[in-house]
């Protein structure tokens, strides 16, 4: 395997590069270059000081939530904690966090194990999203929170304009698409079950698949509306279900056994 230029870089290097990009400067050189570490580099190296940035992650899912919750309320006064919560659902997500890692980019300073760097891991969400929250930890542990918030303010702006422009009229359909993509690996299908009433002021059933299972129904006076209805419900659901495991994932087979 040829050796790009990324891959050349010496720690000291990806550390130097990435307070440049940011735009400040680590207190604790380890911190950073732990939070740029990915596991798979750490099982093939002998180094045993070295840690990946697991830790780091957990850590900075909780600060990215904390700074962009804190950004959300500023930007939108007096909206509800329901609508708060699903608004930041659709920034603080594997999509959202990887758009922002490539933004700084934060890929071609990550180390990488052998076979993640062949199978493309520099651009990979998952891989650029977990990174970005440990960057966000190392910045949080030897900066502060208001110097993550700072970062949210520069890196998060476009993501937060997108879902605070329409503040209460969230797009059901789209946090939906995010997580059955991210649960369930399934995609949402929707379709008219039937039109009723005068043709100025129709009503429309729309049905709700995912997968092979009839999800849920929901009416509208657009198919839009209707599908927005379907969509709200369907979350409704899938929440529950993640709060009751026990329930098996929507689209997975039934085999009842006989009495």
């Amino acid at each position: 395997m040829r050796l790009s230029g990324a891959d050349k870089m010496s720690p000291s290097e990806r550390v130097q590069l990435l307070e440049s990009r940011l735009g400040l400067s680590f207190s604790r050189m380890e911190t950073a270059l732990e939070a740029l570490t990915h596991k798979t580099y750490v099982n093939e190296t002998r180094d045993k000081e070295l840690k990946d940035n697991q830790r780091l992650e957990f850590l900075g899912d909780s600060v990215v939530n904390l700074a962009v919750s804190h950004r959300l309320m500023a930007r939108c006064p007096g909206l509800p904690e329901g609508d708060l919560t699903k608004m930041r659902a659709r920034v603080v997500n594997e999509d959202g966090l990887a758009r922002v890692a490539r933004t700084i980019p934060l890929g071609d300073l990550l180390l990488l194990g052998r076979g993640e760097l062949m199978s493309g891991g520099r651009e990979k969400n998952s891989v650029l999203a977990d990174a970005l929250e440990a960057v966000f930890a190392a910045v949080f542990l030897t900066s502060g929170l208001d110097a993550a918030v700072a970062l949210v303010d520069r890196y998060f702006a476009d993501l937060l304009d997108e879902v605070s422009s329409g503040q209460g009229r969230l797009d059901y359909k789209t946090l939906l698409q995010e997580m059955a993509h991210e649960r369930l690996k399934l995609q949402p299908r929707y379709r008219v079950v039937s039109e009723s009433g005068p043709e100025h002021s129709k009503v429309f059933e729309v049905e709700l698949m995912l997968g092979e299972t009839a999800f849920a129904r929901a009416t509208g006076r657009s198919k839009k509306e209707a599908e927005q209805s379907a969509a709200q419900a369907t979350l409704e659901k899938l929440r529950e279900d993640a709060a009751c495991p026990t329930s098996p994932p929507p689209g997975t087979p039934r085999h009842d056994t006989p009495a």
